[in-house]
């Protein structure tokens, strides 16, 4: 049986990276899906660029958190600028944007390649 490099997604309703899941017991599962980008890693002006856009992004959303979140979206773009940013805060951010997101899907999408991006730094 071969094995599926693609998107997996079953069940209720999940987002996990590019995988979008809808219905009962949902589980979203994407598997060696490759990045946009060619997967190259992004420079610390690069995410703050994609910073810059999920803030223009939250302003225009309506998630229920969304002043907290450019709070902290401008927070970690103040970071990246830093002589020596601290990576251990800006991957605490990029962890916490991700599970804060799910539902919002543009948001979502951009929040996963904003964690990617510092992951790769």
């Amino acid at each position: 049986m071969r094995s599926n490099d693609g998107i997996i997604a079953t069940g209720g309703s999940n987002v996990v990276g590019s995988a979008v899941a809808s219905g009962r017991n949902a589980k979203a599962e994407a598997r060696n899906v490759a990045q946009s980008d060619g997967g190259r890693q992004r420079s610390p002006e690069e995410i703050a660029e994609l910073l810059s856009r999920l803030i223009d992004e939250l302003g225009r959303s309506e998630h229920p958190d969304r002043a907290d979140l450019i709070e902290a979206a401008e927070d970690a773009r103040e970071e990246l600028a830093a002589e020596t940013p601290r990576m251990g805060k800006l991957k605490l951010f990029a962890r916490a944007l991700v599970g804060a997101v799910p539902g919002f899907t543009a948001l979502t999408s951009l929040a996963v390649t904003i964690e990617e991006a510092i992951r790769g730094l």
